[in-house]
C-alpha cells in the first residue's frame, strides 16, 4: 500500500505538470500510479485511499501539505508542486487534448488538496489534518488561493471533514494558534457565493456543537457587537438568510445546502448562548431548550420568520431541509413580551384562512395541471359523510403557493426583515405545513401505523415521521399556549362549530381525523405525544374541553399518560366544549359523534310474552346454577312485588 507514497515522493520540482497531475489524480481516485494518464482513465480504481496503511497515509498527507506550504513561500523551488509564475512550458499537454484557455496561478493546488481530502476521509488521516499546525496551514492556503475558488474551497473542505471526524479538531479550530473562528466568521460576513457561505457555515456549525468546548467562542460571537450593529452575528446571519432565500427561489446551486448549514449554526447559538448567560438562582437545574433566553438574540426572529414564510413548497416530501431547520430554530425562541408583536403582528391576530390569489378565469394558482390535491378542511366540506359547505375553504397547498408568491414579492422589494409588506402569519403557515404533510403521508383515512406510511417517510427523507413532524407540532403548541387568539383560530380551523359529527371523528379523511388516529399510534411515540399536547393547548389546556370536542374515547390514553384520570364530562356539565350540534342534536361524550335517536320497537302482545318467557327462563337458569343469588333475580323480585301477573 506504499505505492501512492512512493509515486508521490518520486516526483521532483523538475517533474512535468502532467506527471504531477497523474499522481495526484491516482491518489484521489485510489488508482495505483500507472505509466500513462490515458491508462489511468481506462482502468477502474482497484485500491481506494481508505485501504492505505495508516502510517503511510499520515506521511503522505503531511508531505502534500508541506509541499503546498512550500510552493507559496521562499522554498517554492524545493516543492514538488507548482507555484505562481510557473513557466507555461512546464505544462505538457497531450496532443490529443486542447490546451487550457488559462493557466491557473496555482495549477497543482486544487488537485493536491483533493488528494488530501480523499486521504482524510479515514479518521487516521483526519487526525493528521486536525493538528493545530495543519489546520492553520490549510486556512492560510485558503486565503492564498482566494482567487482560485476551487483550490480555496478544497482547503476548507479538508478542514471541515477533519472537524467532523475528530472531536479535538473543533476545539483547536477556535484556539488562538489557529484562530479559525474569526476566519470563518469573516468568510461568512464577506461571502455572497452560496458555496462559500456553505463552507463558512459548516465550519461555524461544527465549532459550536459542544457548549462545554466552545463556550468562550459562542460568547464572543454574540457579545462582540451590540444588537443592531451591521457586524453583529444575528444581523450577519439574517442578511445571509435573505440572500440564500432569493437563491433558492431562483434555483441557484448550493443555496439549499448553504441555508441548511447556516441554520444549524444558528440553532447552536440559540440553544447554547442563553444557557451561558443565564443568571437564574438555581444553577444546578438542568436547562432544556426554551427554558432561558437572552434579548441579545431577539434580532434574529424577524429574519427567521421571513425565511419561514418565503421558502417554496417542496416535492415530493412537503417538509424537508432547510425548512425543518428553520422550525428547529424557531422553537428555541420564546414568545416574550418584547417579541410578542414580532410573532403575532396585529394585522394577523384575527386573520382567518385567506383565499389565494386567482388567475384570469377564476382558477387558483394551484388548480392548473400538475397541481397536487389539497387536504380537506375540518368542516363538513371535508367530511366523507358531510354535505356541501357553506363557504368552500381553500386547501392548505393553495395557501402555501399563495404565501410563496407573497414571499417572492416581499424579497424583491427589500432585503430588510423590518420592511413593510405582507406580515408573516406564522400560525397559518405552520398549520398549512402540518395539514399538507399529514395528508401526504397519511392519505385519505390511512392509519398512522400502516407500513406504507412509515416507509414513504423513510424513503423520501431518510427520517421517521417522529423526526420530521414533531418539531412542527411543538411550534404550533408553543404558539397556542402563548396567545389566546392563536388558540381560537386553531380551534376554528380544526374543530369548527359546524363540524360534521354524523360519523366517527377518528375516521375522517382530514386533519382532525389524522390527528386523532395519531393519538392511537404505536410507532410514532414522539409525534403522538406532541399532537396530544397541541390539541390540549388548543382546548385551553382543559381536559374536559378537549374530551367534549373530540370524545373522551379518543383522548383517554393521552390524558392518562398526562396524569389526568378524570371521567368524561356529563352532557352540558359545564365543559367549554359543545354538548350538542348547531341543530340541537346531543353529542355522545365518549365518541364525540352526534347521538342518533333510536326508533321505537313495535311488538305485538304475543311477541312481548315470548320475550318475557325467554328472560324468565334465562334468569331462572342463572339462579339455579348459583351464578345469581335469589334476592338479585329481577324476575323473582318483580313477581314478589306484584308487578307481574
Amino acid at each position: 500500500m506504499s505505492r501512492f507514497l512512493n509515486a508521490y515522493t518520486a516526483l521532483t520540482p523538475a517533474s512535468s505538470r502532467s506527471d504531477v497531475a497523474q499522481v495526484l489524480q491516482s491518489i484521489t481516485n485510489g488508482t495505483p500510479h500507472l505509466t500513462s494518464p490515458a491508462r489511468i482513465l481506462t482502468h477502474p480504481p482497484t485500491a481506494l485511499p481508505l485501504q492505505i496503511d495508516d502510517a503511510k497515509r499520515a506521511e503522505l498527507i503531511q508531505t502534500i501539505i508541506d509541499d503546498l506550504t512550500k510552493s507559496n513561500g521562499s522554498s517554492s523551488k524545493k516543492s514538488r508542486l507548482t507555484s505562481r509564475g510557473a513557466s507555461p512550458a512546464a505544462f505538457r499537454v497531450p496532443r490529443t487534448r486542447k490546451p487550457p484557455d488559462r493557466i491557473p496561478a496555482y495549477p497543482d493546488a486544487a488537485p493536491a488538496l483533493q488528494a488530501v481530502k480523499s486521504l482524510g476521509k479515514n479518521p487516521a488521516g483526519s487526525e493528521v489534518i486536525a493538528s493545530s499546525a495543519n489546520l492553520a496551514a490549510l486556512l492560510s492556503l485558503s486565503r492564498t488561493y482566494k482567487d482560485e475558488l476551487d483550490a480555496s474551497n478544497e482547503a476548507l473542505r479538508c478542514v471541515a471533514n477533519a472537524m467532523l471526524l475528530v472531536d479535538n479538531a473543533r476545539t483547536r479550530f477556535v484556539e488562538k494558534q489557529v484562530n479559525g473562528g474569526d476566519f470563518a466568521l469573516e468568510l461568512l460576513e464577506k461571502s455572497s457565493n452560496p458555496e462559500r457561505i456553505f463552507l463558512a457555515s459548516r465550519l461555524l456549525f461544527l465549532s459550536t456543537v459542544s457548549i462545554l468546548d466552545a463556550a468562550d467562542f459562542i460568547r464572543s460571537l454574540i457579545d462582540a457587537k451590540p444588537p443592531g450593529h451591521p457586524a453583529n452575528i444575528t444581523e450577519i446571519i439574517g442578511v445571509k438568510l435573505d440572500v440564500l432565500t432569493k437563491g433558492i427561489l431562483t434555483g441557484v446551486q448550493f443555496a439549499r445546502q448553504a441555508m441548511t448549514d447556516l441554520l444549524k449554526f444558528t440553532f447552536n447559538l440559540l440553544l447554547h448562548y442563553p444557557k451561558l448567560v443565564d443568571d437564574s438562582n438555581n444553577k444546578n437545574e438542568v436547562k432544556v431548550m426554551g427554558d432561558c433566553w437572552s434579548d441579545r438574540l431577539d434580532g434574529i426572529l424577524p429574519y427567521l420568520l421571513r425565511t419561514f414564510n418565503s421558502l417554496p413548497p417542496s416535492y415530493p416530501a412537503p417538509l424537508v431541509a432547510p425548512m425543518t431547520h428553520v422550525i428547529h430554530s424557531l422553537i428555541t425562541i420564546p414568545v416574550s413580551p418584547s417579541l410578542h408583536n414580532v410573532w403575532f403582528p396585529p394585522t394577523t391576530s384575527n386573520r382567518g384562512s385567506p383565499v389565494p390569489p386567482t388567475k384570469p378565469g377564476g382558477l387558483s394558482e394551484s388548480s392548473g395541471k400538475g397541481s397536487r390535491p389539497s387536504s380537506n378542511g375540518s368542516s363538513q366540506a371535508g367530511s366523507p359523510t358531510g354535505g356541501p359547505a357553506k363557504d368552500p375553504k381553500p386547501g392548505a397547498f393553495d395557501r402555501a403557493w399563495s404565501a410563496l408568491a407573497a414571499g417572492r414579492r416581499s424579497l424583491s422589494r427589500s432585503s430588510s426583515p423590518h420592511a413593510s409588506g405582507e406580515p408573516v402569519d406564522v400560525l397559518l403557515r405552520s398549520y398549512d405545513l402540518l395539514d399538507v404533510s399529514l395528508s401526504h403521508y397519511m392519505p385519505g383515512a390511512a392509519d398512522a401505523d400502516e407500513p406504507d406510511v412509515r416507509e414513504r417517510c423513510r424513503a423520501e427523507t431518510d427520517q421517521t415521521l417522529d423526526d420530521v413532524l414533531t418539531p412542527l407540532a411543538v411550534l404550533l403548541t408553543k404558539l397556542c399556549l402563548a396567545d389566546e387568539g392563536s388558540r381560537l383560530r386553531m380551534r376554528a380551523w380544526i374543530l369548527p362549530d359546524d363540524l360534521d359529527r354524523s360519523a366517527p371523528l377518528e375516521g375522517r379523511a382530514d386533519l382532525l381525523g389524522r390527528l386523532l388516529r395519531l393519538l392511537a399510534s404505536v410507532h410514532h411515540a414522539k409525534l403522538k405525544n406532541a399532537v396530544g399536547e397541541m390539541l390540549f393547548a388548543i382546548c385551553d389546556s382543559d381536559a374536559g374541553t378537549l374530551a367534549s370536542y373530540v370524545g373522551y374515547g379518543n383522548v383517554a390514553g393521552f390524558l392518562f399518560n398526562k396524569g389526568i384520570m378524570s371521567a368524561p364530562p356529563p352532557p352540558g356539565g359545564g365543559a367549554a366544549g359543545p354538548a350538542a350540534t348547531p341543530a340541537g342534536v346531543p353529542i355522545n361524550p365518549i365518541t364525540g359523534v352526534a347521538e342518533r335517536p333510536s326508533a321505537p320497537v313495535e311488538m305485538s302482545d304475543e311477541e312481548k310474552e315470548r320475550e318475557a318467557e325467554k328472560l324468565f327462563v334465562l334468569f331462572d337458569r342463572l339462579e339455579k346454577s348459583g351464578a345469581m343469588p335469589k334476592e338479585s333475580n329481577p324476575i323473582r323480585k318483580a313477581i314478589q312485588e306484584g308487578k307481574l301477573g
